[in-house]
Parts: C-alpha cells; structure tokens; sequence
C-alpha cells in the first residue's frame, strides 16, 4: 500500500448518482426505533436496513393488505 496518493486528476463516479436517491420519507417514530435497535444488534446503519428490507419488499413483489375500519 502506498503512503500516498495523487488525487489531482481524479473524477468523481459518473455512475455513483445512479446508485441511490436521496428522498425525505416520514416514519413513524416506533419504527425508526425498532431499525436502529436492528443496527445495534447487527453493526449495520440503520437507513441500510430499512433500505435492504424494502428492497427485498420489491423484488419478492410484497403486496400489503389493508382493511379499514369505519370510524364510528
């Protein structure tokens, strides 16, 4: 390994933005909890694990199923 390194005409990735996108997502507060609780355990952060879970959501096409109730 060197001790040094020329990043003088480095580039940026022109795929890295391609990666991932940053969005703002509301949760509850329970369920943040409960991810950062999960990254304790795991070593893993925690907008890893919410991102690895929905990702796994999509690719298996989980389909949620909601029944309201009537407020009376």
């Amino acid at each position: 390994m060197r001790k040094h390194y020329e990043f003088a005409k480095a580039r940026p990735n022109p795929y890295a933005r391609l990666l991932k996108k940053q969005i703002t997502l509301r949760l509850d507060e329970s369920t943040v909890e409960y991810f950062k609780d999960l990254a304790q355990d795991t070593a893993i952060p925690y907008q890893t694990l919410i991102n690895l879970y929905l990702r796994e959501c999509a690719a298996s096409r989980k389909q949620l199923h909601l029944a309201w109730q009537p407020a009376k």
